[in-house]
């Protein structure tokens, strides 16, 4: 039995979740977002609450059973407040701009590089070194922070890159000079 799975999903104010065959459909205030849902799990909504259950008992059903529980349930937190990932670049002359809705990184290439964003996420830059990805989908906010992350990753020795905010980056010993003894 699924843990996660069993835990109803509250449907707060402002959000209408409907059920159609196999798709959720989740609308609110920040945007409307669909997951289809596999036949061998039963959704329903009753009390303000979405439920799952497995129709079928096998193994398969019920690694599902909670994956599909929590996608709804973030869908249901992205329409209501939206997801961000924010990134820091460290490194001189490293910057980030906008250009239109494209995010245009110069970090140590021979040429700037553009990110396109995907479908319902926003780059947003303050002043030359900080991103902030938002969305309601976090799934593709996560993959599009990952995306400019890849762009320049951070090095061990100087920590130059493109990082999270808040992330750690262990920072590795140089060369060290060894006095020659003759």
């Amino acid at each position: 039995m699924s843990r996660v799975g069993k835990v109803p999903v509250k449907i707060p104010k402002g959000v209408e979740v409907k059920v159609d065959g196999g798709i959720v459909s989740v609308k609110g205030p920040k945007g409307q977002m669909q997951q289809e849902v596999p036949a061998d799990i039963s959704v329903e909504i009753a009390d303000d609450e979405v439920r799952f259950s497995p129709t079928i008992e096998k193994r398969d059903t019920k690694a599902k059973w909670g994956l599909y529980r929590v996608l709804v349930n973030n869908m249901i937190t992205g329409v209501l407040h939206g997801f961000t990932k924010e990134l820091e670049i460290i490194g001189v002359g490293y910057k980030a701009e906008l250009k239109g809705k494209s995010l245009s990184l110069a970090v140590g290439h021979s040429h700037p590089v553009q990110i396109e964003p995907r479908g319902g996420v926003t780059f947003s830059v303050q002043g030359a070194n900080r991103i902030i990805v938002s969305g309601c989908d976090k799934q593709a906010v996560g993959q599009s922070a990952a995306e400019i992350r890849s762009v320049r990753l951070p090095e061990p020795y100087k920590g130059k890159g493109i990082r999270y905010v808040n992330e750690v980056v262990r920072k590795k010993a140089g060369k060290t000079a060894v006095a020659a003894t003759k």
